[in-house]
């Protein structure tokens, strides 16, 4: 038998080891004090951010709002930009459960919302961050086309945008509107930003409809080589566009951009920024903070326009509970 000395010489080495054991416990990787995220979304995550075209918007903004999100939130251990077809791309992916955060026109989300239109089936896997900037929507030619109204499209060669972008929908809406049908009254090719303004200027297509920030890295470079002429959506068609489709609203491409002489008036959506639901309720919030604190940060002409008073303005779908807890605390609430 064991004397009680040895009792408790072994009782002690016993209780040593526990606490020897639980002390290097779940830290081989280099003691994250945030633990296992469990209190105050301290788990660090890796995030993607869905975007779109290389030479559209979304990619440099997801590019900047990336660096914006590794500078200030600690419960990501890295986010990066992914270029993908864009809006609708971006939806299904989420849906399937590829992307944490993920660009996509305001339209767009809600069609994703509801199952319809270009959507089979109902996405209930994402929430809104907010609103950023108006989406413009730029019926793109050359000043040597002829091409001057919507109705001068007929017949014509015609990008409307890659496949799974929100592009081909706001085309067909625009076109609608004037009395042409997608398919029968054009030439449609499914092209992406940059494809689209290089089919204008080596003349495989007479026209390309871009729905994107301005300026619009492709059409600059597009300007840059050739004499840019942007097609007008007058007043009335835009008034009528927007008693049908209530995410519409009007806009301008402003005097100036790819060298017009004059503003030309047109229509546009909202870009926004979704999470998919599985990310926790902290971890969006702090994302949320990030971007609409910092954004003297974002390194983007459009970082400008993204203001946290105007996030929750057309929305369409419901938020995060994150990004709902965010404006929340400032008082933020969308316009009537």
């Amino acid at each position: 038998m064991f004397s009680k000395k040895s009792l408790l010489t072994i009782t002690m080495l016993l209780a040593l080891s526990l606490v020897l054991f639980a002390c290097g416990g779940g830290t081989s990787d280099g003691g994250d004090e945030g633990g296992d995220g469990e209190e105050g979304g301290a788990d660090e995550e890796f995030i993607q951010i869905l975007t779109g075209g290389t030479e559209g918007t979304y990619y440099p903004l997801g590019g900047t709002f990336a660096q914006v999100i590794n500078d200030n939130v600690d419960g990501v251990e890295e986010a990066n930009a992914t270029s993908t077809g864009a809006s609708v791309e971006n939806m299904n992916s989420m849906s399937e459960g590829d992307g944490e955060i993920a660009f996509t026109q305001t339209d767009i989300a809600s069609y994703a919302a509801e199952g319809e239109v270009m959507f089979d089936e109902a996405n209930e896997d994402f929430g809104a961050i907010g609103t950023l900037y108006p989406e413009t929507i730029q019926i793109v030619t050359t000043q040597d086309s002829g091409i001057e109204s919507v109705e001068d499209l007929e017949g014509q060669t015609v990008s409307v945008g890659a496949p799974g972008s929100g592009t081909y929908a706001n085309a067909d809406n625009i076109l609608d509107i004037h009395g042409l049908d997608i398919e029968e009254d054009i030439e449609a090719r499914d092209l992406d930003f940059g494809d689209s303004t290089t089919g204008i200027q080596d003349g495989t297509i007479d026209a390309a409809f871009i729905t994107s920030g301005t300026p619009t890295g492709a059409v600059e470079s597009l300007a840059a080589s050739v004499d840019v002429n942007i097609v007008s959506v007058s007043e009335d068609k835009a008034q009528e566009l927007m008693d049908e489709f209530s995410y519409y609203s009007e806009d301008e491409v402003p005097e100036g951009t790819y060298g017009l002489e004059e503003a030309v008036p047109t229509v546009a959506v909202q870009a926004m920024l979704v999470a998919h639901s599985d990310l926790s309720e902290d971890v969006v919030y702090d994302i949320t903070k990030a971007i609409f604190e910092n954004t003297d940060a974002i390194s983007h002409d459009k970082g400008e326009e993204i203001d946290a008073e105007s996030a929750l303005n057309g929305v369409g779908v419901d938020l995060h509970p994150g990004a709902q807890k965010y404006f929340d605390e400032e008082g933020i609430e969308a316009e009537e």
